[in-house]
Parts: C-alpha cells; structure tokens; sequence
C-alpha cells in the first residue's frame, strides 16, 4: 500500500495567512497535534501544537513562523512501512504527502496508519508470536522459515528490532497456527534463543516458566 492511498481527505492545510488560533481550532477538530503549512501547493512544513502556543498572540500569522516548521514528508509512492518510520523518526500526527513534483496532495493521520495496519493480515489473523535474539552476522529468515514450516506453519509476517551499539537483533515472527510447542521446540534443537513467545494453547513448560518468572521479577 502506498502513501497516496492513505490520505485524509478532510484535514485542510493551513496557508501562511492563516493565525494561531485558526491552528489550535483544526487541531482541536481534528484531534491531532500538527498541521501542514502550504503556499499554492508548496509545502512549507508542518506546525505543531506547541509550537502555536508559544506565539507571542495567537493572532498572528503562521507564516510569521516559518523557522519552527518541520520540513519531514513523504512521497505519494513511497510505501506505508516506510511512512511509518517517518511519522515514527519526526514524532508527527500527521505526515504531509507530495507528489513527485513535490506539490502537496494531503496528509496522513496516525489514526490512518493504526487503522490500515490494523487490518494486514500479520496483526488481523490469529497466530502465535516468538521473539528470537540472534546475532546480525548469523541471522538467516530462509533457515528460521524452513524449521516453521516442516512444522506445518506458515509465517504471517516479520520485523527486526536492532540498536546501533549491539551486534544483537530480536527478529518478532508471527505465525499462523495458535499452538507453537512444536515450533519452540524445533527452534531450541536449533539453538536458537527464544526471548519472547505467546501463543494460546494451554502448555506450560520450563521455558515458559522461565520467562514469565524473568518478566514478574521485572515487574518487582
């Protein structure tokens, strides 16, 4: 899906003559938190709510402060996993949307993403979910692929978490059956390291004993 087809329709932008006070109402309106400023279809950047209520008068124009503004937006091509690291990287409601002549077509709402994503198949199907940590250098999805599915599961979709400073990954995989033993068992004869996984079958074994009595002595 691409960040064209996620646009709201409804959410105006402001022009630089419009005041602070016309700002807060939309943002009141709205429920969001930012606004695109344009001039004739040029993007100028987006205001947020703080930044209107430092105004010395709410009476003023926007365009009066064109140095606070957020230059951060998307293509109308790009696609919507990379619109949500935008929105993720700028801490934005709403993301502006240019074309590819960098004319601005409308904005996409936080509310939007939640939505759409909501409806993937990877968070609107039931199935089990396992965290693995791997090394960067050893991470194989072919490999992890195979061992799920010679267990008669298919994987729904991935995501890898990484920090800059750590050779480390956690790569979250969810899959499409809710009874995962056999999976964690496959997985720990591979000796992969499990950190995390929830499933809603009734089993109890040492791992999950494990993990849950690590999460209760974090919850001290």
């Amino acid at each position: 899906m691409l960040a064209e087809e996620l646009i709201v329709d409804n959410i105006p932008p402001l022009q630089k003559s419009d005041t602070g006070e016309t700002a807060l109402q939309w943002m009141d309106d709205f429920k969001i938190t930012h606004l695109s400023v344009v001039e004739n279809n040029n993007f100028l950047g987006t205001i947020s709510e703080s930044d209107v209520l430092g105004m010395a008068d709410l009476g003023e124009k926007v365009g009066s402060y064109l140095e606070l503004l957020n230059p951060a937006f998307v293509k109308q091509s790009q696609h919507i996993f990379e619109v949500v690291k935008v929105v993720n990287d700028q801490k934005l409601s709403i993301i502006p949307v240019l074309d590819n002549n960098e004319k601005y077509v409308g904005s996409i709402t936080i509310a939007q993403l939640m939505k759409i994503i909501a409806d993937m198949p990877v968070a609107n199907n039931p199935g089990g979910i396992i965290v693995l940590e791997l090394n960067q250098n050893d991470y194989s999805l072919e490999s992890i692929a195979r061992i799920i599915e010679e267990n008669n599961t298919k994987i729904l979709g991935t995501f890898i978490t990484s920090h800059p400073d750590s050779t480390k990954m956690q790569l979250t995989i969810k899959v499409n059956t809710i009874d995962i033993r056999s999976i964690i068992s496959a997985l720990q004869r591979h000796e992969y390291a499990i950190t995390y996984f929830e499933d809603s079958s009734d089993f109890n074994d040492d791992l999950k004993d494990r993990f849950d009595s690590f999460m209760n002595f974090l919850n001290i």
